[in-house]
């Protein structure tokens, strides 16, 4: 893989990790469609894609900076007593929803990363990305308004299990917790505050499982430096792409994610066509 060909799919992952579009299927898919000789098959593929979230990692702990604060200064045990109540609280719903997508990816690891190199797999799954969010908007409590604080443990349970689905290249993992935060009756702003701490465990544990096969000499060999370029490109349009969405989504409540939607059944369509009678 070139500097450039890294760097274009560091600026696509940077966008759409955090838009409900789904970063991994846009990565699948977009190598093989401009014709680029990328073996997304290899040993390197994989850990290059998780180097690229650690980016946006980065980005989330940047942005959510204050939220992170209040849960370590909680864990450490500073802070009024209330305050430290509300912190742990969140923090235990935080854990909670991460676990699933960890159980589940570490169970069925060998069939995900064989869905990672298959463009059409990914172009299939995106269409069922826009049919989620499309049916997420109507199926929504239409009066929900409730703060991350009124969340149960078992909501939050919930909205790991809608995470896991991103486990599936093409399902976006904003979208879909998007969408569990909905149908529990969050607002748009609230779904998606929540999406973004909880993606920043889940991207950890996948850079801490897959980072290391990073210094392997093959895939040195492959990537070198280039790779942590590519994170920290994807780190900075993962930053102003999470400023975009909590603005855009404190100012849209009504159908906010049909946009979204739209795109992944037109893009999912396009790459299918391409794919079969073009590629």
């Amino acid at each position: 893989m070139t500097l450039v060909q890294a760097l274009v799919i560091a600026l696509l992952q940077g966008v759409t990790e955090l838009f409900p579009v789904s970063s991994l299927g846009h990565a699948v898919v977009l190598p093989k469609l401009l014709g680029w000789t990328v073996d997304q098959h290899s040993p390197a593929f994989l850990p290059f894609l998780v180097v690229l979230h650690l980016g946006t990692a980065a980005a989330l702990l940047a942005y959510f900076w204050r939220d992170w604060l209040g849960l370590a200064l909680a864990f450490f045990g500073q802070g009024p007593v209330a305050q430290r109540k509300a912190q742990w609280r969140l923090l235990w719903l935080i854990i909670l929803a991460t676990i699933p997508a960890v159980v589940l990816g570490a169970g069925l690891e060998t069939l995900f990363r064989r869905l990672f190199g298959s463009p059409v797999a990914a172009a299939i799954f995106l269409m069922v990305n826009g049919a989620l969010l499309f049916a997420g908007e109507r199926l929504r409590r239409k009066s929900g308004a409730r703060l991350l604080g009124e969340m149960s443990w078992k909501e939050a349970l919930l909205i790991g299990l809608w995470q896991s689905t991103a486990l599936f290249p093409g399902i976006s993992r904003s979208g879909a917790t998007m969408v569990g935060g909905l149908l529990v009756g969050f607002h748009h702003r609230e779904a998606a505050h929540f999406s973004f701490l909880i993606a920043t465990p889940i991207i950890l544990a996948a850079a801490v499982h897959e980072v290391p096969h990073l210094f392997q000499p093959e895939v040195q060999a492959a990537f070198g430096a280039t790779v942590w370029i590519a994170g920290a490109v994807a780190g900075v349009t993962a930053w102003l792409s999470t400023a975009f969405l909590m603005r855009y989504f404190r100012r849209h409540d009504f159908e906010a994610l049909d946009p979204f939607a739209y795109y992944c059944w037109g893009a999912g369509l396009i790459a299918l066509a391409l794919l079969f009678f073009v590629v």
